[in-house]
């Protein structure tokens, strides 16, 4: 390989990924880290690379892909699932191909989802601080029982079907809507109806669908009227999902019970980064923190040993794969 082709400029890096992408890196390519989010003011760091690899909130549109082919880049390796932030006609249109990362761990988000409702429902982090500071009461505690309670999933992908097998071990009705039922799961006693019936029916409602014009804010004014009242919305999957002003009414009217969050719409501006020393100047997050009954985690639902490691191999694999045989093993992970 050319010294090009052997190069991979990665963006958006954090510390663990130098350590796991250094770790995996069996082929000996060139790797240039840049903790910077890729953009169209960024752009211009690439220097004699033929691929670039990114992570969910890089913003790889038309301008970028544009730049990024005048550079003879070839490759867009994400090194997630979601490639919501990528352009993929106007890589067609420059000749650049994109792959991802299709399923790394959905084990990883499936539990964080899980550890948010119980985190949410028994309040174990208000108790945690309580106890550090020697107070014992159980007032404001109180939770209820995960048994029998009715789970609504929206979107059963890996994640999605992951996710199903756990809340079936807590003795949960599992409710599941997408474009395409799963007979598997139906095996397992999960039920597919229809969106409506998700909304109308479930205590609990979590968000495994991938963001698309179909689902872009499918949590919303209408949807969230017809819910229960004091439901329970989990979103492990991308932040555009749910309409932030609308979920905000619906907390302060106390239609909406509980709300985890591992995604937020505008989080390119927040996660990853440490703003504990900055005044933000997002309202709306600062709005929903503000609520008790609200708990935030900064995109780490995939943050586990064994899925950084899969976003490794796999990439790598990707980028191999493209570059002798212009495909990639998994079809999946071959989008352009």
């Amino acid at each position: 390989m050319s010294s090009a082709t052997n190069k991979i400029a990665i963006f958006s890096t954090q510390p663990y990924d130098k350590i796991f992408f250094n770790k995996y890196n069996v082929f000996g390519y060139q790797l240039d880290f840049y903790e910077t989010q890729l953009n169209p003011q960024t752009v211009i760091l690439i220097e004699n690379a033929a691929i670039v690899c990114v992570f969910v909130n890089d913003i790889v549109n038309e301008a970028v892909i544009k730049q990024l082919a005048e550079k003879n880049v070839k490759i867009i390796a994400l090194r997630c699932a979601g490639f919501n932030n990528v352009d993929l006609e106007a890589a067609k249109k420059y000749n650049l191909k994109v792959c991802r990362v299709p399923a790394y761990s959905p084990q990883a988000v499936a539990e964080h989802a899980m550890a948010m409702i119980l985190t949410l429902n028994r309040k174990t982090h208000k108790a945690y601080n309580r106890v550090r500071e020697q107070n014992f009461s159980l007032n404001g505690l109180l939770g209820f029982d995960l048994f029998g309670k009715t789970i609504g999933i929206i979107g059963t992908g890996n994640i999605g079907k992951a996710f199903a097998k756990i809340v079936l071990g807590f003795g949960c009705k599992v409710l599941a809507y997408d474009i395409v039922t799963n007979s598997e799961m139906e095996k397992d006693g999960v039920e597919f109806v229809s969106l409506e019936t998700i909304f109308k029916s479930s205590d609990i409602i979590s968000l495994h669908c991938p963001l698309n014009e179909q689902t872009k804010h499918v949590i919303n004014e209408k949807s969230i009227a017809l819910m229960k009242d004091h439901v329970m919305i989990i979103n492990t999957s991308r932040g555009g999902l749910i309409e932030t002003a609308c979920i905000i009414q619906g907390l302060k009217e106390g239609k909406i019970g509980y709300l985890g969050i591992d995604v937020y719409e505008q989080e390119e501006k927040l996660f990853f980064r440490d703003l504990s020393a900055d005044i933000i100047q997002d309202d709306a997050i600062q709005r929903l923190m503000s609520f008790p009954n609200v708990l935030v985690t900064a995109h780490q639902a995939f943050f586990t040993n064994e899925a950084l490691t899969q976003i490794a191999l796999v990439t790598f694999n990707n980028i191999k794969s493209l570059l002798s045989q212009n495909t990639t093993e998994n079809k999946a992970a071959l989008l352009v």
